[in-house]
């Protein structure tokens, strides 16, 4: 494997993490927002999975693997696939509060509700 491949996911993690980041910043939407928070949620899923893969691995069962195979960190893994369930929950969670924001105040443009006090 070149540097360059080895290095790809962290190179589109990276994108990925300034994208959601840029239209976090730039967003007048709560609906783009929530979007964008997403965007940069599944950078880390992409880096997780860059740290935890290994070239010519093979998963985690050791039962028919001949020594010196390279093995693969069930760890990282188990992170990724917990970190994908919390980002569907909050995803979730915030898509139902941009609901409720616009069905209480008509809106869902943040610069709008900015003036609303208590």
């Amino acid at each position: 494997m070149t540097a360059v491949a080895g290095a790809l996911p962290y190179v589109v993690a990276a994108f990925l993490l300034c994208a959601g980041w840029y239209g976090m910043a730039t967003s007048r939407n709560l609906l783009h927002l929530v979007t964008c928070l997403s965007v940069l949620h599944s950078s880390t899923y992409l880096l997780l999975l860059g740290v935890g893969y290994r070239a010519e691995g093979t998963a985690p069962i050791y039962d028919d693997v001949p020594v010196g195979t390279p093995g693969v960190d069930p760890v990282v893994q188990a992170l990724a696939v917990t970190d994908i369930v919390v980002g569907a929950a909050v995803l979730a969670l915030l898509l139902a509060l941009v609901m409720q924001v616009h069905k209480r105040h008509g809106t869902i443009d943040p610069q709008a509700l900015r003036g609303m006090d208590g």
